[in-house]
């Protein structure tokens, strides 16, 4: 049986078996007999290709009732898109709909079948499938799930199921779905916990501030009932009221609760005692500032006191949040990047789930009234300027979501303004010139200002043949570039086209260009290599030849950030012809060894928590377009010309020059396209697929420890792709398993 070519949607453009869906969902249908398929298991084939926002295939079944979300089977492909999936349907089925995907992006479908299967073949394609899962997964993945040997001998079908969610592109897990599996308490969770809260010796001190922000009662005492309901009691919490006449005293044994009615005047005065009393206590005392509506984890506390404890040079403590709707259901998971300096700058990722060292707050002057009435934000400017360069790992995230914000948005105008107006008394402080300006809600971005006598920068671009990829590629950079001291080195490799060779003859006249030969084979690294050696800049930024310049400060944006404090490369935001994004920075062990994030975004999409908005540190970025300095470039022996000529070496490079200390920043706002191998073609001959392999192996075997976590991903989100979306098996350690 075969689906109908047909592709049904709201708004779908199609060629041969290729399909953009432009909106709505798109679907094909199949009819049944009369009466109905018989029931039975039957094998599903094809080949579905898609790029777009999710992975998410469904096979709907229609037993005469329509087709509706509890008759469906999820249809996994493996990273090349292989559909083979064993299926047992329901007897009566009269219709069938195939759902590729459920937003706008493309994809091809070819080969779509399915024909009945024989009870031995089914076992051993379930087997089959069960066996790889687990001999490709560690115990900690699969442990998870619910998949293992024993499973499979008692349960195919469960044990089949689980392997399943571990296929490359299987659909994630929804939201509700997740925190059931992964972020619900049971009884011995609970005991557990206890237990290793009567383990702890110096307990930490929490001094809880919660700040009501005149809402009403209710979401006042929500977030009472969150902190009377901690496991970890050491703490004590101080609402602060604008009205009087609102009571909230509590004394619960060792938990103390004060009433603090604000007036500019008290405001002032309380503070100034509450700086003096943390200072008289010892090293244990944290703040952290609530808003009311804001409800701490029952286990909250405990993490932040175990982390405290665990780590005793941590300052700053923070963790994943949520919402809640106006069910009070969780919803908009927030997970959280490892520390990023640039990224703080750019945004305040870190959010209220943070716990910080009662002694740094002092140290930097403590509270104010800005930060009982706008947040967080200026004070943690302040605690991460004094941590210094080397202050990343005394910062700690908690790869958990600890607290659940019930608040209706509100003010978001008025404390953006007043989060740029304290980066820039940060920057300013530092004395540190930019321009800061608003770009996206709750985002914004930092100008850095170059010093009177730029750097020369050397842009390096290797290319081959392809007369109108170069042409574009030059023209943009002499034509759009605003920075003004840069020189151009063309690194021509056996370019044999006439009309390639004489386009290069005339470039090498201008002022600023230089073209130089490379009569090897291609070697991507010792193609840049060559170049560096020879470049005159100080500053050196590897180009592609498929690359167009969108931005005309696209190299006073890349190389402000290099000129910062321990940066030692930057990339930039790339662009596929159509608009969407191409790259977004690299993230590292995540779908493979390496790949881009934010994929097939449009230009102005926010992306994952905003992520595709705002300047970051990232693992890694692309050689299609990254700016570094030439000097660590040749102390860290430019790209790796033996093992990766082709790919990766991009990634290696920026691995190490991060585990020599130094950071990688992304920055969405130096922009180009990127037509993305286009010179070279796809690795399609043997010896391409031969020499690919080995480039994968190299990496995976040089860089094993860090390819397991990418520290600006988050172990709750799914290794598999690097689309943000959920684990099937976050690989969270929790203090208290």
């Amino acid at each position: 049986m075969q689906l109908e070519s047909k592709c049904k949607t709201a708004s779908v453009a199609n060629s041969s078996k290729s399909w953009i869906v432009v909106s709505g969902e798109a679907y094909f249908e199949m009819a049944m007999p009369l009466d109905g398929m018989s029931a039975g298991w039957r094998l599903v084939r094809g080949t579905l290709l898609r790029s777009g926002g999710d992975y998410d295939a469904r096979l709907y079944y229609d037993l005469g009732k329509g087709f509706g979300e509890e008759s469906y089977f999820p249809i996994p492909t493996s990273g090349k898109g292989t559909i083979n999936e064993v299926i047992h349907f329901p007897a009566g089925v009269r219709r069938i709909m195939f759902v590729p995907m459920r937003s706008a992006g493309e994809f091809e479908l070819s080969g779509f079948s399915f024909a009945d299967i024989g009870v031995a073949d089914r076992i051993w394609r379930m087997a089959r499938r069960i066996m790889k899962m687990i001999w490709l997964h560690p115990r900690s993945k699969r442990q998870p799930l619910g998949l293992s040997l024993f499973r499979m001998l008692v349960d195919l079908q469960g044990a089949y199921d689980a392997a399943n969610k571990l296929r490359a592109h299987a659909a994630a897990p929804n939201y509700s779905d997740w925190l059931a599996k992964f972020d619900t308490h049971n009884a011995n969770d609970d005991r557990l916990i206890d237990r290793d809260i009567c383990t702890i010796k110096s307990a930490p001190h929490f001094n809880v501030l919660v700040v009501t922000d005149g809402v009403d009662h209710g979401a006042v005492q929500k977030t009472l009932h969150s902190l009377d309901a901690q496991a970890y009691r050491v703490f004590t919490y101080t609402v602060l009221t604008k009205d009087a006449a609102d009571h909230y005293e509590r004394d619960d044994g060792d938990v103390a609760s004060y009433l603090f009615s604000i007036t500019p005047a008290q405001m002032t005065a309380w503070l100034e005692k509450f700086r003096k009393m943390l200072a008289t206590k010892n090293g244990q005392e944290w703040v952290i500032v609530l808003r009311a509506g804001q409800l701490l984890a029952s286990h909250a506390l405990y993490w932040f006191a175990s982390e405290a404890v665990s780590k005793p040079d941590a300052t700053v403590i923070y963790a994943d949040d949520d919402e809640l709707d106006a069910n009070g259901q969780r919803c908009r998971p927030r997970f959280k990047p490892d520390f990023s300096l640039a990224h703080l700058h750019a945004t305040n990722f870190v959010g209220d789930a943070v716990a910080l060292r009662a002694g740094a707050v002092i140290s930097v002057g403590g509270l104010n009234r800005d930060c009982v009435q706008h947040g967080n934000y200026d004070l943690l400017l302040r605690v991460v300027d004094a941590l210094g360069d080397d202050g990343q790992k005394k910062i700690v995230h908690i790869p958990g979501v600890l607290l659940h914000d019930a608040r209706t948005p509100g003010g978001a105008s008025e404390t953006s303004e007043w989060c740029m107006n304290s980066l820039r008394a940060h920057f300013s402080c530092n004395g540190i010139a930019v321009n800061v300006s608003g770009t996206f809600p709750g985002c914004w971005r930092v100008r850095y200002r170059l010093p009177e006598v730029v750097p020369l920068v050397s842009i390096v671009v290797p290319t081959r043949d392809k007369l109108e990829l170069i042409r574009h590629c030059l023209g943009s950079v002499l034509e759009k570039t605003s920075y003004p001291n840069y020189e151009i080195l063309v690194v021509d490799n056996q370019s044999s086209e006439p009309e390639v060779l004489a386009f290069l003859e005339r470039m090498s006249r201008q002022e600023k260009v230089r073209v130089l030969r490379y009569d090897l084979p291609f070697n991507f690294s010792a193609m840049n290599n060559m170049a560096v050696q020879q470049a005159r800049g100080e500053a050196i930024c590897l180009l592609n030849n498929d690359t167009e310049v969108i931005s005309p400060d696209w190299i006073e944006e890349m190389l402000g950030h290099l000129l910062q404090p321990k940066v030692g490369v930057v990339g930039a935001k790339l662009y596929f012809r159509d608009g969407r994004v191409q790259h977004a920075g690299d993230l590292v062990g995540v779908g493979g060894v390496a790949n881009h994030a934010q994929l097939f975004l449009q230009r102005d999409e926010p992306g994952y928590c905003n992520r595709a908005m705002v300047a970051q540190e990232m693992s890694a970025v692309t050689a299609a377009c990254l700016v570094t300095w030439r000097k660590l470039y040749l102390e860290q022996g430019g790209l790796d010309e033996q093992h990766l000529p082709v790919s990766f070496n991009d990634v290696d490079y920026c691995l190490k020059v991060r585990s020599n200390g130094y950071r990688v920043v992304w920055t969405p706002h130096a922009e180009l396209y990127h037509y993305e191998s286009m010179s070279r073609g796809k690795d399609l001959t043997s010896a391409q697929k031969r020499l690919a392999k080995q480039e994968v192996s190299y990496m995976r075997k040089n860089w094993k420890h860090v390819l397991h976590t990418d520290p600006y991903y988050n172990p709750n989100l799914s290794y598999e792709r690097p689309d943000f979306s959920l684990n099937h098996a976050p690989m969270v350690k929790k203090p208290w398993r």
